[in-house]
């Protein structure tokens, strides 16, 4: 018989990894309105670019975190109960990033616009920073004790290792959304989106390099999965070069599938790495939740089974057809205001 806890595993993962995907480019547009923007007008059709689908990309983390709960309830509640602080300000961030987009329109007074842009700018930038700090908590390891509860101090969460992992979080997103922001618009808009991803390419690449190596020094993730971890390394190293070939011919489709790629692997390789824990115990490895003391129970997971196939074809077909519908750049003389 499958196992149905393998199979939400892999469900949980693939909604983060859709995540990452999705709402990376989002964040890294966010970001990029204060990046590459020289005036109201750019950042204007820097917002509507993604206007149509950001709301759509954050329902990934909603239903990932709903999976969770359903699926996995120790798991989330030692994730959510440990990590109180950062999720909250995570969730805030989004808070003010959304108003932000819906805010920013209802005055023209400068100083009104100006602090719906810092809002929307932090609101990009905090979430993918904190996220990097919690998935490489995972792999490093947290005080859990046998009763699954999680006991962090500040500097179990916050240290260079986890640091490193929430920059390159952070500037992988920013990269993947300014080659969407090539995708998505014209000119000279476009082109200081390509050049400022060219520049923040090799910035990409030492980041990857140092955090892939601190993880192979201050985790054991490589001592079960060696052989496939250095496999995904070894694909995830063409596929960035690959990235930076096709920005510099200016091939910006292939770019930015190249730069979601470096996404897609390298939050697989994360969940490779923890299978079959979900999050590791620094205090004892006995302690640390797997996919079978974290899971409910087989009943309750054969039923979100069917609910959860019956229901996916319709959520992916309506996010690819809005995608098809939207498909048109944005320009000075179609923008809509958000």
């Amino acid at each position: 018989m499958f196992d149905l806890n393998v199979l939400w595993f892999i469900l949980v993962a693939v909604l983060f990894i859709g995540f990452f995907f999705l709402e990376g480019f989002d964040f890294g547009v966010g970001m990029s309105t204060q990046i590459i923007a020289k005036n109201d007008m750019d950042r204007r059709i820097l917002i509507n670019s993604i206007g149509p689908f950001w709301d759509a990309n954050e329902v990934w983390l909603i239903t990932a975190g709903g999976a969770l709960f359903a699926a996995f309830p120790h798991w989330y509640a030692t994730l959510f109960s440990g990590f109180y602080t950062p999720l909250v300000v995570v969730l805030l961030a989004l808070i003010i990033r959304a108003t932000g987009f819906e805010f920013r329109a209802k005055s023209d007074h400068p100083l009104w616009k100006k602090s719906w842009d810092v809002c929307i700018f932090l609101g990009s930038l905090l979430p993918p920073l904190l996220f990097g700090v919690v998935f490489a908590c995972f792999m490093q390891g947290l005080p859990i004790d046998k009763n699954m509860e999680l006991k962090a101090r500040f500097f179990d969460i916050v240290n260079y290792y986890t640091l490193v992992g929430g920059l390159t979080v952070l500037v992988l997103c920013l990269v993947h959304g300014l080659m969407f922001t090539t995708l998505r618009t014209v000119g000279d808009l476009r082109d200081r989106a390509r050049r400022t991803a060219q520049k923040l390419l090799p910035v990409l690449g030492i980041l990857l390099v140092v955090f892939c190596s601190l993880t192979y020094i201050k985790t054991d993730i490589f001592n079960e999965r060696g052989t496939i971890l250095s496999f995904i390394f070894g694909l995830a190293v063409i596929v960035f070069v690959l990235s930076g070939f096709f920005i510099s011919r200016k091939k910006d489709g292939w770019a930015f599938g190249m730069t979601g790629g470096v996404i897609i692997l390298s939050f697989t390789a994360v969940f490779i790495g923890l299978f079959p824990r979900v999050m590791i115990s620094s205090i004892n490895d006995a302690f640390s939740l797997t996919i079978t003391n974290a899971a409910s129970g087989h009943y309750s997971l054969k039923v979100m089974t069917i609910v959860a196939l019956s229901l996916l074809p319709f959520v992916l077909g309506y996010q690819v057809w809005s995608y098809i519908v939207f498909r048109k750049r944005v320009t000075e003389k179609s923008h809509l205001e958000y």
